[in-house]
């Protein structure tokens, strides 16, 4: 419970920073926003090129005896219409194993995009990523990992898709496991009005010697501007054994037009 509170007293202040600030940028500019919250799936767009985007957020997930809350953050920038660069990762990292609780800075993430724009409809994408081992090894694996990922994203009427599917070289595995992990997720969402949406989301991952991993995803989006986005979600995962579930809640606004 003490985890809860923390996690909800820090993501109650970030919320409250993002709508401090947000009206006053929409009354600078009007270029929209480009959330990749609350999703596992990346979309295949860039933000408006030269416009620093910040998502902030809060989750809390719980497996078995094992607790986990975390604040994560992304700051997105595309260079122009086809290059972009994100940066994240996790400002802090509550967890309790049944036994001890850690807590400290969580790893850092790079990711430089690429996009192809087919049409108003549809778009290409891959992603290379690096996440950098920040965090203490009781919070993270303490070694590099490598993605590739590859993007597909299509507007099907009102639904707009986004479909991933990647691979990881980790810098730590088990005796007798793979290296190699692949991964595939499915977002599809869709507007219930002018200011509310709706994601679902299916997505897993394989790697040899271990279980598949399962995830689904649901969650509510309210935009009360198009500079302006807030998510409240949860994520269940069956497998592997024991399931874990988790709620999240974040936001998404733009800091300055840098060009």
């Amino acid at each position: 419970m003490a985890l809860c509170r923390i996690e909800a007293l820090s993501s109650a202040r970030l919320v409250c920073l993002a709508a401090a600030l947000a009206p006053g940028l929409a009354a600078a500019d009007e270029d929209a926003i480009t959330p990749y919250r609350p999703s596992v799936s990346s979309p295949a767009q860039l933000p408006v090129a030269g416009q620093l985007e910040l998502e902030l957020g809060g989750i809390h997930m719980r497996s078995g005896d094992t607790r986990r809350t975390g604040l994560p953050y992304q700051l997105k920038l595309a260079f122009n219409a086809d290059w972009g660069l994100l940066f994240g990762g996790e400002a802090q990292v509550w967890q309790y194993d049944g036994v001890d609780h850690v807590r400290g800075v969580g790893d850092t993430t790079l990711v430089l995009k690429r996009a192809w724009v087919v049409d108003d409809a549809s778009a290409f994408g891959m992603e290379f990523g690096v996440k950098l081992a920040t965090a203490k090894d009781t919070i993270g694996s303490g070694r590099a990992d490598y993605t590739v990922n590859t993007i597909y994203s299509r507007d099907l009427g009102v639904v707009h898709m986004d479909a991933n599917l990647n691979a990881t070289r980790l810098g730590v595995v088990d005796a007798d496991t793979s290296r190699t992990q692949l991964g595939l997720s499915a977002s599809f969402s869709t507007p219930l009005s002018e200011h509310w949406g709706i994601t679902g989301e299916l997505s897993g991952t394989h790697r040899g010697g271990v279980d598949n991993s399962v995830q689904v995803l649901a969650a509510l989006a309210y935009s009360p501007t198009k500079r302006l986005t807030f998510d409240i979600g949860v994520a269940r995962s069956p497998r592997p054994s024991p399931a874990a579930t988790s709620v999240f809640a974040g936001v998404v606004f733009p800091l300055a037009k840098l060009w």
